[in-house]
């Protein structure tokens, strides 16, 4: 009988924190269970070997949108299979009742069971969910979505505030709404995260997401711009959503949560006063460990390209400077997680002009691909470093971390093999999304995974999935709370 199950040889191991070190990893039932100089391919049922490629921890894609344009386990499936031909073996995908996703509203132990169920056999990779509270009621089960469902990540929208508002942005019916949505609101929303944070503090960290663009600003400029169009769609739509309502907007974060003691992840930041107003709100909050997020979007994309109204996402993509800005707060670690925020959308909900077309698009395949062009080519960034940005900051802030983002004994064998010099044009038929065009279009990047590993098995390898929908399961979060038993010694 074989010592292990799998055994990837030859590799150079990327390990978050440590380095990049030349070791053979062995796998049994689904975990890591030697990193080692050498193991003979005697004593594995399977070898993989990985001369001259570059071993990762799977990524963890810590924001994602699965569901929100198109039926949940529809959507699961195909956006799943893109992340694992990209090399991510875990999405957290937010939801929230209203319009889109299940399209409709209630309590959480009504609705989160069917969110479930529709999953169950969806997913390549492993998945988890971030709940957006909608109403007081809602605001009662956070304690219940924690201890029972393994809900660790909770989420507000600041510019919903202004969907109350005739106009532009609609009506409260977008959010089957019976309340206000305002900063009253998200004060309790805090208080009551706090709480729960506070009760679970031994076990790990529950947080309050928020999307920070202040409302009334955009209300105001949308309409000024409007009126003087440039003939830019994206330049128009940046203008209309403009950097500093970003930092207004973490200004009033910083207040509420530093009075509340709630840990804030401050979500999508695209601009240098976001980067700039984040980094006042860490150093003034040491305690609450206050995450700062960057998409790909923001990373690769500037407004000056000629994609229109398909390239419209929230907040809008920015200006150079904004791009170079944000590369620096990566670079520089202000920035701990970089994620796809995928939405996976189609050129008919685009339809209309830049002001009514809808927001968002997919892009979790190019990950691995952006960072290691951008990143570690072109602005020195080490490998490592790109390890803790795509897996272990995502485990920690989000409470995945020892069972996902790292390669360690006894974590989850989730893996990502890569070829530093495999190069391809990207192009909706190069990517493997249910999308039907991408902002990409026509870029080139170096550096794709040849193997995607999750828990062992093998889901992607020599340009073809090779795993199921269904291969994926329902992480629960804290883990240390919810999977005590595997990392607690018991007493």
């Amino acid at each position: 009988m074989s010592r292990y199950d799998l055994v990837v040889k030859n590799g150079s191991v990327v390990i978050p924190k440590v380095g990049v070190i030349k070791a053979e990893i062995g796998i049994v039932k689904e975990k890591i269970s030697a990193i080692s100089k050498e193991i003979e391919p005697k004593e594995a049922a399977r070898v993989i070997d990985a001369s001259g490629k570059f071993v990762f921890p799977g990524a963890v894609d810590s924001h994602f949108h699965i569901g929100i344009f198109r039926p949940m386990d529809e959507d699961g499936k195909s956006e799943s299979l893109s992340a694992a031909w990209g090399g991510v073996t875990t999405i957290g995908s937010y939801f929230r009742t209203g319009k889109n996703y299940l399209n409709k509203s209630g309590p959480y132990k009504e609705i989160f069971p069917e969110v479930l169920e529709k999953s169950r056999n969806s997913f390549y990779t492993d998945y988890l969910y971030h709940i957006t509270i909608m109403n007081p009621e809602q605001m009662s089960e956070i304690e219940m979505l924690v201890s029972e469902f393994g809900v660790s990540t909770f989420k507000y929208f600041m510019f919903y505030k202004m969907l109350d508002l005739t106009g532009a942005m609609g009506s409260d019916k977008y959010l089957l709404l019976n309340t206000s949505y305002d900063l009253g609101f998200l004060y309790n929303y805090m208080q009551e995260v706090a709480r729960v944070n506070e009760k679970y503090r031994d076990y790990g960290r529950i947080s309050l997401s928020i999307h920070c663009e202040q409302p009334e600003i955009i209300n105001a400029a949308t309409q000024y711009v409007r009126q003087h169009e440039s003939g830019n769609p994206l330049k128009d739509y940046s203008d209309a959503r403009p950097a500093f309502s970003e930092r207004m907007a973490i200004k009033e974060v910083e207040v509420l949560c530093a009075q509340t003691n709630c840990p804030v992840n401050l979500l999508h930041l695209s601009s240098i006063d976001a980067i700039e107003a984040g980094k006042e709100a860490v150093a003034k909050n040491p305690k609450l460990n206050i995450l700062l997020e960057a998409t790909l979007h923001h990373l690769g994309l500037s407004n000056d390209i000629k994609y229109g109204k398909l390239g419209k996402v929230n907040p809008p993509i920015r200006e150079r400077e904004h791009v170079e800005g944000l590369w620096k707060a990566v670079i520089d670690g202000h920035i701990k997680t970089v994620v796809s925020d995928s939405a996976c959308a189609s050129k008919k909900i685009k339809e209309g002009d830049i002001w009514t077309s809808l927001a968002g698009f997919g892009g979790t395949e190019i990950m691995f691909p952006l960072l290691l062009t951008e990143g570690y080519r072109k602005r020195g960034m080490p490998l490592e470093r790109i390890a803790e940005l795509t897996s272990y900051d995502p485990a920690i802030y989000h409470e995945l971390y020892p069972k996902k983002g790292t390669i360690a004994l006894g974590s989850d064998a989730d893996l990502a093999i890569i070829d530093l010099d495999k190069e391809k044009e990207v192009s909706v038929e190069t990517l493997h999304s249910a999308q039907d065009f991408t902002p990409f279009e026509g870029f080139r990047y170096k550096g794709w995974p040849v193997h995607t590993i999750l828990r062992g098995k093998v889901i992607f390898e020599n340009d073809k999935i090779v795993g199921q929908p269904g291969d994926g399961r329902f992480i629960k979060r804290p883990v240390r709370y919810h999977y005590r038993d595997e990392y607690f010694a018991k007493q």
